[in-house]
């Protein structure tokens, strides 16, 4: 693969002279793969640790063995009568076989990976939406944590009216009742080549993954396989991270967008190795407290992570351990401050690069320039052929020109990564700006440099720990309740999780729900889980628009206050006064004023230290002014 080293927008616009299709080597996924596996066939392709409490054994898999699987698990699929239209949904945590079945999978017909903490109901929804043909699960031998999800199925199968087939991973046949043990009948398929003689082409429909509730009809994005061929490519282009042999920490769970990527063909298409951090990845407790021995043990090179898993990394002492060659880490999911980026980097020595990305447009669309300036609180430059800019909309979500320098508006994107178009034609209604422009509903700004900065959310989503919540999937089942006025769910920052929900609350005359009532509801009738909220306010009164709709940016706003003044509640014995006000800001989006009136002799730069110390996990904005 060429080097280059990109550090502006110039050296972007440089390797666009030559189109990608000239450059990239391979146009879908199995191609990829195989490409992978020709750089060296005897390569560690995947190293699975099982537990992180004998993070030194580990399970090894060679490119050879890694391609043969795959394409035995493809012609599993295609055995069991799957289709080239046809659907095959994993919920499995982080088990190599994931990676068997999704790859195999879109070998054999189309892939949609399902979030395995779900509730019944929600997964239910989701494979009908889907028409899921084949499911892949855990069996009763997976181990623990696994015999959850196992149940959860079982409970829904027979509602289910395309399944024809469940494939159990440790697990016991059944076959009469269409249930088959991975390991008993893998074996028996062929490794060499596809039963299907499929001939795969670049713009087949290679996946399906939702992108918002798990309630109504969820949005489905379909994308094929020439979409996720590019995203790995284009990422190493960008900053040449990785060579054949190196490796790469497999940190999120692999039913999440990024992580087929980050953990998956980013390292298989050039020949690097790819670490499975156990099943459960950082809910291993075990995996955490000895994250710094694992890097030195297996040499790691970099790793894509969430803010959460960051702090939890930081928390951990690196104990003398030999982490010399952990040169950078990916952080996307909320942007981290320039106080958290600088206590990483001086612990690990391991350079931030902070991206964005979305489902819709397969993984990253615009990221820190690795060998270039990093401005903190910007999502870098665009990537090499991705058209990246900021429009001006109309209420329709329709174009109506293109932004000045540092102009808010809303991130519309086309690139050869963009997905196909959504499952339900209702949702495309407002997703495409103009043709082959996607509105992704984040306003931003674009600064003269070519630097994107994020300043709002036009489509409300909250981003916990790099899961998308739609504020709907709390809001919609809550006017069930008898005594609910009006409900709205908004982001209220968060030191951990980048952002939790926070639910406002107005009720209707003459009734008392409380707030543990309110909560009791909702963790009976919401079917994910992170999108429980953190906090319930109840309100006299919810602040609407001239028009009678709800106006969440204030919402947003007063969750922001509460968060900054519960934090800095613990200087209240050093001011005489703290008052934080929050409010628009057209550079930032949001922008939160801290007024302080120092008390006794505490001076004023003691207090302006304690304050950056105490807010450096969040990433909203603010400004000092001592009084």
């Amino acid at each position: 693969m060429e080097k280059f080293r990109i550090s502006s927008l110039a050296d972007i616009e440089e390797i666009e002279k030559v189109p990608i299709e000239e450059r990239i080597p391979y146009f879908t996924t199995y191609d990829l793969l195989k490409y992978g596996m020709s750089i060296d066939p005897d390569a560690e392709a995947l190293s699975f640790i099982a537990s992180g409490e004998d993070y030194l054994s580990h399970v090894k898999v060679t490119y050879r063995e890694f391609f043969q699987s795959v394409t035995r698990t493809a012609n599993l699929f295609h055995g069991l009568g799957l289709g080239v239209h046809d659907v095959v949904s994993i919920i499995l945590p982080n088990f190599p076989e994931f990676h068997y079945a999704y790859w195999g999978g879109e070998a054999a017909g189309i892939v949609n990976p399902l979030n395995y903490m779900l509730e019944p109901a929600s997964i239910l929804n989701l494979c009908k939406s889907a028409k899921t043909r084949i499911l892949v699960v855990p069996g009763e031998g997976a181990g623990a944590g696994s015999t959850d999800i196992l149940r959860k199925v079982m409970a829904i199968r027979k509602d289910l009216p395309d399944l024809k087939a469940i494939i159990k991973i440790k697990g016991h046949s059944d076959e009469k009742d269409g249930i088959y043990a991975y390991d008993e009948v893998i074996d028996k398929c062929r490794a060499d080549k596809l039963d299907s003689g499929r001939v795969i082409s670049p713009r087949d429909i290679s996946s399906m993954l939702y992108t918002g509730g798990t309630t109504g009809t969820p949005k489905l994005a379909v994308r094929v396989h020439f979409n996720e061929a590019c995203i790995p490519f284009i990422t190493n282009l960008y900053n040449q991270t990785l060579d054949p042999g190196e490796t790469v920490l497999g940190c999120t769970p692999l039913f999440h967008t990024l992580a087929p990527v980050a953990a998956g063909t980013f390292a298989f298409s050039v020949g690097a190795r790819v670490l499975m951090l156990s099943p459960f990845s950082f809910k291993d407790t075990a995996i955490v407290r000895n994250i710094f021995r694992i890097i030195e043990h297996y040499r790691a090179t970099c790793t894509f992570l969430v803010p959460t898993m960051l702090f939890m990394m930081l928390d951990v002492p690196v104990d003398g351990a030999d982490i010399s060659s952990f040169r950078w880490v990916n952080c996307g999911g909320s942007p981290l401050s320039k106080e958290i980026i600088h206590r990483w980097e001086a612990k690990t020595r391991a350079k931030i690069v902070q991206c964005y990305g979305l489902t819709e447009a397969t993984a990253f669309t615009s990221m820190d320039p690795l060998d270039g300036q990093r401005r903190v609180g910007s999502i870098g430059l665009r990537m090499p052929y991705f058209q990246q800019k900021i429009f001006v909309l109309d209420e329709k979500g329709s174009f109506v020109r293109e932004t000045k320098p540092n102009e808010i508006g809303t991130i519309c994107i086309k690139s050869p990564t963009i997905m196909m178009r959504y499952v339900d034609d209702d949702h495309n209604r407002r997703a495409w700006a103009k043709e082959g422009w996607l509105n992704t509903g984040d306003l931003g700004r674009q600064d003269p440099d070519g630097y994107f900065w994020l300043t709002g959310r036009s489509k409300e989503l909250i981003r916990r720990s790099g899961h998308n919540i739609d504020p709907a999937v709390i809001e919609h089942p809550l006017y069930k309740l008898d005594g609910i006025q009006t409900a709205a769910a908004v982001a209220k920052p968060d030191p951990m999780a980048g952002e939790v929900v926070c639910l406002y609350v107005q009720l209707k005359k003459g009734y008392n729900l409380t707030k543990e009532e309110i909560m009791r509801y909702l963790e009976e009738h919401i079917g994910e889980r992170a999108a429980i909220p953190k906090e319930i306010i109840l309100t006299e009164t919810i602040p609407l628009t001239p028009v009678g709709k709800i106006f969440k940016p204030a919402l947003h706003w007063d969750a922001v206050k509460r968060a900054y003044e519960s934090e800095l509640s613990v200087l209240k014995e050093h001011l005489e006064s703290c008052i934080v006000e929050v409010r628009e800001d057209k550079a930032f989006g949001v922008l939160a004023t801290i007024t302080v009136r120092p008390g006794g002799k505490t001076e004023a730069g003691h207090i302006e230290k304690r304050i950056a110390e105490i807010l450096s996990p969040y990433a909203v904005r603010y400004s000092i002014e001592i009084v």
